[in-house]
Order: structure tokens, then sequence, then C-alpha cells
């Protein structure tokens, strides 16, 4: 056994210990799987105004662009709103996005033929997500209908995401059991940003240097 796999050993046993229980043989992976997994869930995440408050919250903190719609009637107008807050007359969209969510007098070209370097000279993108979560603030995007592919929304500058409030959840491990295990999966935790090593923040390194979240109700909150 060399000395890393012993240090993992070691650590391992000592949390099997604190639980008050040995720890299952790695060569027996039903006893792994039947290890309890009852550690999610915090008590905040059953009162859901709180949840889109610490949403709301999370995203202030990060410099993102928030509004709370009561219906999805409401996205043409909130759309709108935001493209004329941007300066933008249009925005490319990823397939599935509904065509009554768009306003009039805006172009939404399809961004899914585009090229990486076509996708970086059009304004931004719209996509919607698989699910949000509100203690970390960030968006989860999986590749499918309605959130396109990886590059739709790593290389334009600027992106609007709609969520809905029924895909908004308290914690990360909640958000984790609403993924498909197999699909290229993106975490967007606020516009990209980085700093280098005086501390110098500088945004639209790894992304969209602007992101703006729509959350839409299409269920009674609690």
């Amino acid at each position: 056994m060399t000395e890393s796999s012993t240090a993992r050993a070691q650590i391992l046993a000592r949390i099997a210990a604190s639980l008050g229980r040995e720890l299952p043989a790695a060569s027996d992976p039903a006893a792994y799987a039947a290890i309890p997994r009852d550690y999610r869930s915090p008590a905040h995440s059953s009162d859901a105004h709180a949840v889109v408050d610490r949403f709301a919250q999370r995203l202030a903190e990060y410099g993102a662009g928030f509004a709370h719609l009561p219906h999805q009637a409401a996205l043409p107008a909130a759309i709108a709103a935001a493209l004329g807050a941007r300066g933008k007359s249009a925005l490319a969209v990823v397939s599935g996005i509904p065509s009554e969510w768009l306003p009039s007098g805006f172009d939404f070209p399809l961004a899914d033929p585009l090229t990486a370097v076509e996708l970086d000279r059009i304004p931004g993108i719209l996509t919607a997500c698989s699910v949000a979560i509100a203690e970390s603030g960030s968006l989860v995007l999986q590749s499918g209908p309605r959130q396109g592919l990886r590059r739709h929304t790593l290389v334009p500058d600027y992106h609007l995401c709609i969520v809905l409030e029924s895909q908004l959840v308290a914690t990360v491990p909640q958000a984790f059991d609403r993924l498909h295990p197999e699909l290229p999966t993106t975490f967007i935790s606020g516009p990209s940003a980085t700093a280098d090593i005086e501390m110098t923040r500088i945004q639209g390194v790894h992304g969209p240097r602007t992101l703006d979240v729509l959350l839409v109700a299409d269920r009674p909150l609690a």
C-alpha cells in the first residue's frame, strides 16, 4: 500500500468512526451504495420565499442583473427591458426557446448553427437552464433544448438566462439530484471573472462579461 493510499484509508476510517459505523470495503459496491446520504436539505430549504431571496442576494453579490416575474406572460416585456438597459437590439437564442417569450422589435437569430468565431461577434445569448441553486447563486446548464451547447454560453459577451421557480433549489446536492449524469454540464455563478496575482479583478475572461437572470413564477410559493 502506497503512502497516499494509506493516508486516504486513515482519513476515511476516521470519518467512519465519527459516524459510528465501519467503512465498507472498496470491493463491496453494494455496501458502499447503501451508505446513508441523508445529509442534504438544510432547514431553510423548505421556505420557498427564503430560497428566492437567497438566490437574488447571491446574484446581487456577483454583480448580475436580476428580476422576479409573476408569470411567463411578463417575459417579453422583461426581456425587452433587459436588452434596452444593455443597449442591445438583437440576441441569439438557442433552439427550444418558446417564441411567445420573445418581444417584438428585436432580432433573435438562432445560435445553434453559429461557430465559435461567429458567437464571439454576436451581441449575446438567451437560454434557459436545467436548475438554479440559491445557496451558491448558480445556474446549471446541460446540453439540450433551451440550453444549447457549452460554447453558446462560454463565448458570447452577454448572457440572459430564464429560470423557472420550479427549477430553483436551495443547495448543490439538491441540484445534482435533478441533473443527467452523462450530459455536458456548465455551472455559472455570476459573470465570468478572475483576478491576477495583484488581485485586479477582470470580467469576461472565461465566459460572459455580463449576466442577467429572469426568475419566472410557475408555481405558487408556499
